[in-house]
């Protein structure tokens, strides 16, 4: 398995794995909204020795309480069924954290099945002062650190880019 930046010429495999992943196509709309406006800070794919597309990982810049603070939003996270239990979104996870690491991306929030992202070294961001605005999914809403100390330094509601509040 391969995890790499995502190229040009994934955009429409990463499409097509959203919509085979996800009840509705709102993820694979969400990740072309933010795409086309400029909101995408790392995009990851993993992809087989043949090279077909079988992971993606998307990050996206978040505020907390109003302030721009450099971290990130994982949304979305998906592995194709037939590859799923196999490692390959933590091996997402783990090659993201060390590729934000490397351009001073000190924290990234998440909001999915915390024991999955507990095995990747996230923590309930609850814990931490932080909210989001989906108050239905508090124990879902999860926080890693990269950089030591930067969770400390924030408190309040975080807030993902404009084109988040579709799902809202």
């Amino acid at each position: 398995m391969l995890i790499r930046s995502e190229a040009p010429a994934d955009i429409l495999l990463i499409d097509a794995l959203l919509k085979s992943v996800f009840d509705t196509d709102a993820e694979a709309k969400l990740v072309m909204r933010l795409r086309e406006n400029g909101c995408r800070t790392l995009s990851l794919v993993a992809c087989t020795d043949d090279g077909e597309v079988i992971g993606h990982a998307f990050f996206s810049p978040v505020t907390v309480a109003g302030q721009e603070t450099n971290w990130q939003g994982l949304a979305p996270l998906s592995v194709r069924e037939d590859h799923r239990h196999q490692g390959v979104g933590l091996a997402l996870l783990a090659e993201a954290q060390a590729t934000l690491a490397d351009f001073d991306y000190p924290t990234v929030v998440v909001l999915g099945d915390p024991k999955y992202y507990q095995q990747a070294g996230y923590q309930a961001a609850l814990q931490h002062g932080l909210t989001c605005i989906w108050p239905e999914t508090e124990e879902a809403f999860m926080v890693l650190e990269i950089v030591p100390g930067s969770v400390q330094q924030y408190q309040g509601l975080v807030e993902y880019c404009e084109e988040f509040n579709a799902l809202a």
